[in-house]
Order: C-alpha cells, then sequence, then structure tokens
C-alpha cells in the first residue's frame, strides 16, 4: 500500500496495520477478502486457547465510512533484542521454543517465522520482543493441521523448526 493512512503502525505484502488506541490495532482488508479476514481470526483464535504466544484477537470489525474489515487484535510494543542481556534473551528464547511446541503439538504452524527474501522488511519482523517475552504476529499464512492435512503439516513444521534454529541464532548474537 502506497497511500500514507493516518495512524499507520506497517503495512505487509497485503494489509496494512494501524494503531486504534494504546491497547488496541487492527489489520485493515480492503475490497472482497472475507475468507481471508475469517480464516486469519480463526487461527488467531485457535492459536490463543492454546496459549499466549500469537498476538490476542479481540474482534473483527466494519468501518463503514472508509469500506475496511478490520481485525482488531492486541496492540504490542516491541523492544530491541539488544535491550537485554544476553543471558535474559536466553530465557526468553527457551519459553519461545516451549510455546511454539505447545503450537505445533495442538495443530497450528505460523509459517512465516522469517521472511521470504523476496518479501521488503526485517527477517524477523513477525516475532517481537515485548516486556513479556517473545510473541508472533500475523497469522495470515499459519496453517491448521485438521484444514491441511497430516504429511503437508508435518512439512510446515519441519520448515518452521529450522527457522526457529536461524532465529536463535539472530537472536542471541545481537
Amino acid at each position: 500500500m502506497n497511500k500514507r493512512y493516518p495512524k499507520s503502525l506497517s503495512s505487509g505484502e497485503n494489509n496494512l496495520v494501524i494503531a486504534l488506541s494504546e491497547t488496541e490495532v487492527a489489520k485493515i482488508y480492503e475490497g472482497d477478502t472475507r475468507s481471508d479476514i475469517g480464516s486469519e481470526s480463526e487461527k488467531m483464535k485457535f492459536a490463543n486457547r492454546i496459549n499466549g504466544l500469537v498476538a490476542k484477537f479481540l474482534r473483527l470489525e466494519f468501518d463503514a465510512a472508509k469500506g475496511w474489515e478490520m481485525l482488531v487484535m492486541e496492540r504490542l510494543y516491541p523492544m530491541d533484542y539488544r535491550s537485554i542481556e544476553v543471558e535474559k534473551r536466553e530465557l526468553v528464547l527457551s519459553v519461545f521454543e516451549d510455546e511454539l511446541s505447545d503450537l505445533h503439538r495442538q495443530g497450528f504452524v505460523h509459517r512465516d517465522l522469517r521472511r521470504p527474501s523476496n518479501i521488503s522488511g526485517e527477517r524477523y519482523d513477525n516475532i517481537f520482543l515485548t516486556a513479556t517475552g517473545l510473541r508472533l504476529i500475523d497469522v495470515g499464512i499459519s496453517a491448521l493441521q485438521p484444514q491441511v492435512g497430516e504429511v503437508l503439516f508435518e512439512k510446515y513444521v519441519e520448515v518452521e523448526l529450522k527457522e526457529l534454529a536461524d532465529f536463535k541464532t539472530f537472536f542471541l548474537a545481537r
């Protein structure tokens, strides 16, 4: 999205994220994207029932004035990794790995720990370090095992575990 919007926080390949308040953000869906917003909200709710690793889904809204469908979620305030000591990063990373494993065991895979090289942005900009630990955002391409089947799900987990190993090196070496 090339147009600048008020209260913009970020924009990915397909969506803009805006601040609604100090505690909420909205991922904007323009045009006929009902299946996308519905799918993403369901995946967020699924992950939220397992643990707090994925940003918390709050609600779906429609802004009639702008014609936007909005996926409203908690607002996270990311910190720079270098703001905490390596020993604390190791502990935070250990919790992250455990929570990610819990999601995998329950049938959820994020699929976007590391950005593809052809997409702009930071390598790991879907992983936020917050005051409460590492958190995941943007579950748009995440997958649920019942929807994709066991074989494809396991392939996604395998790729994600490789991305996790790369992230671990990046996170601890900063």
